[in-house]
């Protein structure tokens, strides 16, 4: 049993997809294979059009895993991969490599060289190869945006998703993917004004190139922090954390910094971690002086406790 597909994000309907190869892999008595590709298509066809990246691929290697996969087959998509024809693909990796007994696709699946093969094609190739084809058709629900008290029914996709993080709407986001979004990093240096002018101490992160970044602001995150080559699951903490170039202090880099509330002597530095985005509390904002900004942040602070249901 194969599904196939970037899945990046496994939002809701990239779940429903799984759920389907899952039972069907079940009910035949079959290990059950998810093939994606890495990187992404677009990025080998149009150089430099790489959207942005919703989930590493250990993350998306955990969340299936999480829906019942039994085998994460990754395919390193190169200009060589993108140019087999769609026949050939099919031959090659689900028949000769995969041996699959039924492939399951969502109904706007295309494979193959200038993405000439769509779900008829493989239905016949199905039928000359001896392997089943079964089409999901795309999963919509309904979604409330920022700032629209009515709800509206979207088509759940990657796309929707990152336009909801460029908007800075995690909350939107997170309905469509069916938990908050996650970005995660390594902790380096940062210009150290956090602890030392401020005394707000926080943690700098290193994102990956293509990460899906919010747009500028303060958000409610929980703050996870799982040691590298460890499989357990992290202690996680409550943090407010602000995206942007800190306008106060005329920055120019955009960064990813992360205030972990109640915790004092803990040091992140060269660690692995996870922000989980729960709310945008406000935009990125320049204020007239340090004192200024500082009322802003205990303000802040205690909005991510609202938020969030902590308690001081």
């Amino acid at each position: 049993m194969v599904t196939i597909g970037v899945f990046d994000g496994v939002h809701r309907g990239h779940q429903q997809l799984i759920n389907h190869a899952v039972q069907q892999a079940r009910r035949r008595n079959l290990p059950c294979v998810l093939m994606t590709f890495d990187p992404h298509p677009s990025e080998v066809v149009r150089p430099g059009s790489h959207p942005a990246q919703l989930t590493t691929l250990r993350r998306r290697a955990e969340l299936v895993e999480q829906l019942g996969v039994d085998v994460f087959c990754v395919l390193p998509f190169t200009r060589e991969v993108s140019r087999i024809p769609a026949e050939e693909f099919v031959h090659e990796f689900l028949v000769e490599r995969l041996h699959a007994a039924e492939v399951v696709v969502g109904e706007n699946f295309t494979f193959g060289y200038k993405a000439a093969g769509n779900i008829d094609l493989l239905t016949k190739l199905g039928e000359r190869f001896g392997f089943e084809v079964s089409s999901d058709a795309l999963v919509s629900g309904p979604v409330r945006r920022a700032g629209d008290p009515t709800e509206t029914s979207v088509t759940f996709s990657s796309t929707y998703v990152r336009s909801c993080i460029d908007a800075g709407d995690v909350g939107a986001a997170a309905s469509a993917l069916g938990r908050f979004h996650r970005l995660e990093g390594i902790v380096v240096r940062g210009a150290g004004r956090g602890g030392k002018e401020l005394g707000f101490p926080t943690a700098n992160l290193s994102t990956p190139e293509h990460a899906a970044i919010p747009a500028d602001g303060v958000y409610a995150c929980w703050f996870t922090h799982r040691r590298q080559n460890s499989e357990l699951p992290g202690t996680t903490y409550p943090a407010a954390v602000s995206v942007g170039s800190n306008p106060t202090f005329s920055g120019t880099e955009r960064t990813v910094e992360a205030y972990v509330l109640d915790v004092t002597d803990a040091d992140f530095y060269g660690e692995h971690v996870a922000l989980d985005f729960v709310q945008r509390l406000r935009g990125m904002e320049r204020f007239s002086s340090v004192e200024a900004l500082i009322e802003q942040m205990h303000r802040d602070v205690a909005e991510t406790r609202r938020v969030l249901g902590v308690d001081r």
